[in-house]
């Protein structure tokens, strides 16, 4: 244990701390000090015993604002994280459906480029067997006229 000297009040204390706690138990003595004499001097003389009433009614008022205040701020912070996380499922649920859409996209494309190759392969066909006749139909017109 640790022992530091404060001052509060024009008086000084010996205060007993954990070991490494000395500058923190300085600190806020200074500030219990400060606000203390800030109601003395808003006040004036209207006893030490009410002055440190005051005081605590004062700190304990500022804990509990910022209590409640943290409280908020954690309510919020897990009406964003529930937000985030639907968010979040969304995004995947999107991702997901996406990706389906683009396989289907896929082979409806491999889908189409068969069907493109077998119309060309038929086409080709048709063309090779139109200009097979047209050839066998000018051969038997060339070899009537001579006749």
């Amino acid at each position: 244990m640790a022992n530091v000297n404060i001052i509060f009040n024009g008086k000084e204390f010996l205060l007993s701390c954990e070991d490494g706690q000395e500058d923190h138990l300085k600190e806020l003595s200074e500030k219990l000090n400060d606000k203390f004499n800030g109601f003395k001097n808003t006040l004036g003389n209207i006893g030490e015993s009410k002055i440190l009433l005051i005081t605590s009614i004062s700190l304990i008022d500022e804990y509990y604002e910022a209590k409640k205040n943290i409280n908020e701020k954690k309510k919020e912070l897990e009406k964003l994280t529930e937000k985030f996380k639907e968010i979040k499922s969304l995004i995947y649920q999107y991702r997901d459906e996406k990706e389906i859409e683009i396989k289907k996209l896929k082979n409806d494309q491999i889908n189409l480029e068969k069907e493109i190759e077998k119309s060309q392969s038929y086409y080709e066909r048709i063309i090779d067997n139109a200009t097979n006749d047209i050839e066998e139909f000018l051969k038997k017109n060339s070899t009537n006229r001579s006749v």
